[in-house]
């Protein structure tokens, strides 16, 4: 299946297909601050999933516990589409709430990496609290 993931003003866009490897929602500081919601809704999707990108972005780079990370958002109204995570080289962490016309699936897991999860955010007791990579390796 195919999904395009769009900015406030569709002027930027990222074309993937398939589900995600990873898909869920983080409570960082950093996720909740790029957001300015309780949780960044992130999914990463392989380099090779990704079938397209339009529009012009600007990149912001930080580093963080995850490595070098760098945002891409839109030219024009500023939404943070897309990222890449030095440590995970091979994937593409999209912002989930993007794909409006054909939304993702349910998330899998959430993960707060010590930062303080609000207490009025109620999430399903069947998600993951630990993301393995399909190895069995835990990442987070």
């Amino acid at each position: 299946m195919k999904r395009i993931a769009k900015c406030c003003c569709e002027q930027t866009t990222i074309e993937v297909d398939g589900d995600p490897e990873l898909y869920g929602l983080c409570h960082c500081d950093s996720c909740k601050r790029r957001t300015g919601s309780a949780f960044g809704v992130s999914a990463y999707f392989e380099n090779d999933q990704i079938i397209a990108k339009t529009g012009e972005t600007y990149v912001y780079e930080k580093t963080n516990w995850l490595g070098d990370q760098k945002r891409y958002f839109c030219k024009n109204c500023g939404t943070t589409l897309f990222w890449t995570l030095s440590e995970m080289a091979n994937k593409t962490g999209v912002a989930g709430g993007c794909f409006t016309d054909n939304p993702l699936p349910e998330p899998k897991f959430t993960i707060s990496q010590g930062d303080h999860v609000y207490p009025w955010v109620k999430l399903p007791d069947h998600w993951d609290r630990t993301v393995k990579s399909p190895s069995g390796d835990t990442i987070y």
